[in-house]
């Protein structure tokens, strides 16, 4: 089943598959901020007889990914950048921001946003789905190199609203990828206040809190506790 935003121009349909994941869940997110011209379907490349059927579309079976008639574009940042350009928007920088916009991109990917995915996965993917006992070692080194780089972002956001010029980008949404899980990742946002400040912000944009509203999405397997 799929939700359509708006009609896409001149009859070429283009359809974002997605899940409630935190990639796939941030690239749904950019399509409704932008208010991009895309279809949504909920799709599942893993379940029984569904690989041949998305395995043209991304060879990984990774979600996102964008389709459309003749062609097919997977990564969550690529997609981002391909909706930002569709709709004529700076959501992704360009001009003399753009290098900023990538330094933080970068840098989250293997700072910031790492630290958050590796608590993440132990307390929330791995528990979701029977992956195993939460390795706390993995905790403790992922809430370390959280506070490392939360306290150079708390630095950083002291003097702004966003992380690149005056309003959000799409450097603020990849940063915050996994915070938006930390209902399970118990990260402690609370002793960065300029931090939790930001995201009080992110939060406050409908298309980043709840970016399923009105779409066809099962939501996630709870998160085994305990």
């Amino acid at each position: 089943m799929s939700d359509r935003v708006e009609p896409t121009p001149a009859g070429m349909e283009t359809t974002l598959f997605f899940s409630r994941n935190p990639n796939p869940r941030l690239a749904v997110a950019v399509a409704r901020y932008l208010k991009a011209n895309v279809a949504f379907e909920f799709a599942s490349p893993y379940a029984p007889g569904q690989a041949e059927r998305f395995r043209p579309l991304n060879p990984n079976l990774y979600l996102p990914i964008l389709a459309w008639p003749g062609g097919s574009l997977w990564e969550t940042d690529a997609i981002a950048c391909r909706l930002s350009r569709d709709m004529r928007s700076d959501f992704w920088r360009t001009g003399d921001d753009q290098p900023e916009m990538i330094r933080w991109l970068s840098w989250g990917k293997e700072n910031f946003a790492r630290a958050c995915d590796m608590v993440h996965f132990e307390r929330g993917t791995k528990q979701r789905y029977h992956l195993g006992p939460i390795d706390h070692q993995l905790v403790e080194e992922g809430l370390k190199l959280f506070h490392t780089t939360a306290a150079i972002l708390e630095a950083t956001l002291a003097g702004r609203q966003w992380l690149v010029g005056g309003a959000p980008s799409y450097a603020d949404f990849r940063m915050a990828t996994f915070l938006a899980f930390n209902d399970v990742g118990g990260l402690p946002l609370g002793d960065y206040p300029v931090l939790a400040g930001w995201y009080r912000r992110l939060e406050a944009i409908d298309a980043w809190r709840d970016p399923f509203k009105g779409l066809s999405a099962p939501e996630l397997p709870a998160a085994k506790t305990g």
